[in-house]
């Protein structure tokens, strides 16, 4: 990581400001895509395009089983769409170009429309050029809320980000550049936490918070270690999972996915508990949380009650199930000599050279015109993955949830429901969803990167 302006500058903004703002609908939500300039904690304004002029997006709050109705008016000069990443929609509403929908070309408008059936931690974001739109903060937090309050004092939103700038503060625009497609993908040098560089976030001795954490970066894989709290893990990509502990306080967020935490706050007033992002080359502070004042309480509390179940179809039946298989190739130190592009054969040089693309998916580079596979209606899906390749990979799966139930031949018969899954380097992972939401899906890498240079396919359920 580069950090040179960071520790020139200080810790982050002040307590009160880390607190993401939100709306809740009343008729309709408005989300204005337009460039803005903001303060990323790096001592000036950043260039950047933003819904509603900041970043991350407003956060959008609505109960279980409301509508939402979210207008898209699009100023940032080039077309784009909003998708609703995890949320299992009508798949008109799931904001996929040319595939779902058409893109909304410039000064054009476009109503989303479509019932929140699951509760839980969600976020929308660019579909259109991703690795770019996200890039430059085409993202926003999806909150859809219990029917019966949580029982927690408070709620905190932590949407995670790295972004690549230049000594000058200003967004690198190297966007797509070759390199990052067949490698690890966008690395940024510059974390933001709520849009900010090292907030101090401001809470209570004595309180029970949850902590609704997002990954919102193009590729980077972050890993979280909480120093001076003990949370607990109650959601997985929006759904409810049996409370856990985490192991030395870390939790790792491939891009897209999303934790809810439990913790409870023992801070002496003014004690400083800090958010590190960590990996194999140190450790680096994002965020911290601040204590002030007293609750009425600060006496330890029971474990936190597990969330009620959304209404998600778990009849997993894996004796009658679809079998498929998605084998990732390509990249750098690969060995993929060609794969079909636009419905021919195309040899490496020139897939690379002249198209972008460096990834394929059972032998095809970018969106295939037919389905990987269509499937009838409430069918269980078995999906294999292999992942023949020497990177990383975030598996992202639209308009459903699925289980890992087996991962490089061990079976996970009690796995997690998920949205997104990480692969690493040569492992093999088998997912099991139902099919049971109709339409046209993505299946693709959400290193964005990837999914520009060739990591995307569909499926059809009928």
């Amino acid at each position: 990581m580069i950090d040179r302006r960071r520790f020139l500058k200080g810790s982050g903004a002040v307590a009160l400001s880390s607190l993401l703002p939100w709306a809740r609908a009343q008729d309709e939500f408005v989300l204005t895509a337009a460039p803005a300039t903001i303060d990323l904690g790096e001592g000036g304004g950043t260039n950047v395009w933003a819904f509603n002029d900041q970043v991350p997006g407003p956060t959008l709050r609505v109960r279980q089983g409301e509508r939402v109705r979210a207008r898209l008016r699009n100023r940032i000069g080039v077309e784009t769409t909003i998708h609703w990443h995890g949320i299992r929609i009508d798949n008109a509403m799931d904001g996929v170009p040319d595939v779902t929908q058409s893109p909304v070309p410039t000064d054009g408008e476009f109503l989303y429309d479509f019932l929140a059936p699951d509760a839980g931690t969600y976020w929308y974001h660019s579909h259109r050029f991703s690795h770019e739109q996200v890039g430059r903060g085409l993202y926003g937090l999806l909150v859809v809320e219990e029917p019966e309050p949580y029982p927690v004092d408070r709620e905190l939103a932590l949407v995670v980000d790295d972004w690549r700038l230049d000594e000058s503060g200003a967004i690198v625009e190297s966007f797509g550049n070759l390199r990052d497609v067949s490698h690890a993908g966008r690395l940024g040098n510059w974390f933001t936490v709520n849009g900010m560089s090292r907030p101090d976030i401001a809470v209570t001795t004595g309180e029970r918070l949850r902590l609704r954490l997002a990954n919102t970066a193009n590729a980077r894989i972050i890993t979280l270690r909480f120093a001076g709290i003990e949370p607990w893990v109650i959601a997985l990509d929006g759904q409810p999972c049996t409370p856990f502990t985490l192991d030395d306080g870390r939790v790792t967020l491939a891009p897209g996915q999303r934790t809810d935490l439990v913790t409870d706050i023992h801070l002496a007033p003014g004690a400083r508990a800090d958010i590190d992002y960590v990996d194999e080359r140190g450790v680096l502070t994002v965020a911290a949380l601040v204590a002030e004042g007293f609750a009425a309480s600060t006496a330890s509390r029971e474990p936190p009650p597990p969330l009620p179940a959304n209404p998600l179809d778990t009849r997993i039946d894996l004796d009658t199930a679809r079998r498929e298989a998605l084998v990732m190739r390509g990249g750098a130190m690969g060995d993929m000599n060609s794969a079909t592009y636009q419905g021919r054969e195309v040899p490496i040089r020139e897939l690379v050279t002249r198209h972008g693309m460096a990834w394929s998916m059972n032998g095809v580079a970018g969106m295939p015109e037919s389905p990987l596979f269509t499937v009838e209606r409430g069918r269980t899906v078995a999906l294999d993955m292999v992942n023949d390749t020497r990177w990383p990979h975030a598996m992202h799966l639209h308009g459903h949830h699925f289980r890992v139930v087996g991962y490089n031949g061990e079976p996970l018969p009690d796995s997690p429901w998920r949205d997104t899954t990480l692969m690493q380097a040569f492992d093999r992972s088998r997912i099991a969803f139902v099919a049971d939401n109709p339409g046209k899906w993505l299946i693709h890498c959400h290193m964005l990167e990837h999914a520009a240079g060739g990591m995307m396919t569909w499926f059809e359920v009928r």
